[in-house]
């Protein structure tokens, strides 16, 4: 079993590299940036290294793409020609090889766009607002068009995935835990908006879930969340990192952006029936345990930084 990994280095693509390789399956990785940050020269906008990566494979995980909704609106061409035509190559990959891997396709809550009504089932309207979302939309609606060509795929939607150290540093609940452990500023857009978000290592459980499924039932699935059905406030995501950062930091409220949904908060239901995966860390514990890690890496600095002049001051 040789599974291929899009999005590699990323926050998701790197926890479950790790996992599936623990546990005896082998990956490719495949990202335009290796774990250390450095160019890979790999491109899923390049058709002949997706093929040749993908050929041997059984699996596909499509993690890749223009991650950011921000990221999207500053260069909204890029964010179009990756997270679509980048994804229409994995299929043209997928369909090349001679084992027609199946295709897991990383999603987002961002095709619905604002809600009419929480929490948001799988088959509720589909209204992105941004350009992201689009990009989104259109990719999923190929991935679901291939099967025909008899290639299995799955559309994941993700919400809000948190738990690393290693992530952005402006996402919110990292850049909230790093703010909360070093006692500067929270800054928030918008104290009311209120989103699911889900741990890390909840969002790989649940993608290893539907590896496993794919591996040994091979049956069609339908569109799946992995969400907690928890509705949080990015006010009451501040306090908790406040509190787990005993600083007692300032919180900043400021405007929201023109292009972000306000509110969403996922059912889960289908993919419970279904899987058997339900999350297991609440929004409490993932908030402090990621601010605890935060304040450990800021005191290993401090730490490394005096033994620095020390050594200096030895040699002067």
């Amino acid at each position: 079993m040789k599974i291929l990994i899009t999005g590699s280095s990323g926050l998701i693509g790197g926890a479950l590299t790790k996992a599936l390789n623990q546990s005896g399956i082998e990956t490719i990785p495949f990202d335009k940036k290796t774990r250390s940050n450095e160019a890979s020269g790999q491109d899923i906008l390049n058709k002949a290294q997706l093929k040749e990566a993908a050929y041997p494979c059984q699996g596909i995980v499509h993690l890749a793409a223009i991650s950011r909704v921000i990221w999207g609106e500053q260069n909204p061409g890029l964010c179009w020609k990756t997270n679509y035509e980048g994804t229409l190559n994995i299929l043209e990959a997928a369909c090349y090889s001679p084992y027609k891997p199946w295709v897991i396709f990383s999603s987002s809550r961002e095709v619905y766009g604002n809600p009419q009504s929480l929490p948001v089932t799988e088959q509720a309207p589909i209204n992105p607002i941004n350009i992201y979302g689009q990009s989104k939309v259109a990719a999923e609606k190929s991935i679901l068009q291939i099967r025909k060509e008899g290639i299995k795929t799955v559309v994941v939607r993700y919400s809000n995935v948190y738990g690393s150290i290693d992530d952005h540093p402006d996402r919110v609940i990292p850049a909230f835990c790093r703010a909360a452990a070093q006692g500067h500023p929270l800054r928030i857009d918008e104290f009311l908006n209120t989103f699911d978000f889900v741990h890390l290592e909840d969002t790989v459980k649940g993608t290893l879930k539907i590896i496993e499924h794919l591996i040994t039932k091979g049956s069609v699935l339908p569109p799946l969340h992995l969400t907690t059905g928890r509705e949080t406030s990015l006010k009451e995501a501040a306090d908790l990192a406040n509190k787990a950062g005993g600083k007692h930091s300032r919180i900043i409220q400021a405007s929201s952006r023109t292009f972000d949904v306000s509110h969403f908060t996922g059912d889960a239901r289908q993919t419970m029936n279904i899987l058997g995966w339900s999350p297991k860390i609440t929004i409490e514990e993932g908030i402090k345990d990621l601010t605890h890690l935060f304040q450990k890496q800021s005191q290993s600095r401090t730490e490394d930084c005096v033994t620095f002049k020390r050594v200096q001051h030895d040699y002067s």
